[in-house]
């Protein structure tokens, strides 16, 4: 489940950083069930994704229509959404940060 605080800055009702609004999105990626939810969560998290700013999900999530998404470790190394895309695109730090939320 989404913690309400992440819900808060991805709805922008509380003011965040950029790391702090990062981290909200990479927090509702992990949680699996955001995919389900309005699209703009699931266009958010997917433009981070594809942007090199966060990682797919630990595990395989499904969305609304029932399609699956893939884990981190479901992709080759490299391509949108595996760590070292994400390390690529915004450093090995930014990775590393981004990895253990």
């Amino acid at each position: 489940m989404l913690p309400i605080a992440d819900i808060n800055i991805l709805e922008g009702f509380e003011d965040s950083t950029e790391d702090q609004y990062m981290a909200s999105i990479q927090r509702a990626i992990n949680s699996g069930s955001a995919w389900s939810l309005q699209g703009f969560y699931g266009r958010t998290m997917m433009a981070a994704i594809e942007a090199g700013d966060c990682l797919l999900g630990r595990n395989r999530a499904s969305d609304f229509w029932g399609n699956t998404l893939p884990s981190r470790t479901d992709v080759r190394e490299g391509t949108k959404g595996s760590y070292e895309f994400v390390a690529n695109s915004r450093g090995v730090e930014w990775a590393d940060y981004i990895s253990n939320i």
